[in-house]
């Protein structure tokens, strides 16, 4: 792929979430480079300003699944990311999401 494919994706993509989350091209830029990068994109703001819809935009853009997990402060990484729990009876480590 050229470079000049991947600009034309970027902007394709970030004009299409546009099309759902008006006034935000900045943050929709910032995000589309974090997904060319291969990066992680954690989404932060006040309740009520679309971080989910942005989310599910992105995932429905790219034909992917999408998914929300609640963040409470009790959470740890191995609630989102699963653990691996020993099985005795198969004598095995089984992941669990």
């Amino acid at each position: 792929m050229e470079m000049a494919d991947i600009k034309d994706f970027g902007e394709r993509l970030t004009g299409n979430l546009e099309n759902v989350i008006v006034g935000k091209r900045h943050s929709l830029e910032l995000i589309v480079i974090g997904l060319l990068c291969q990066g992680h994109i954690l989404i932060e703001d006040v309740p009520g300003v679309g971080k989910t819809m942005l989310a599910r935009s992105l995932a429905k853009s790219l034909d992917c699944s999408f998914s929300r997990i609640q963040f409470t402060p009790d959470m740890l990484p191995s609630d989102v990311t699963g653990v691996s729990i020993y099985n005795q009876q198969k004598r095995k480590f089984e992941f669990r999401a």
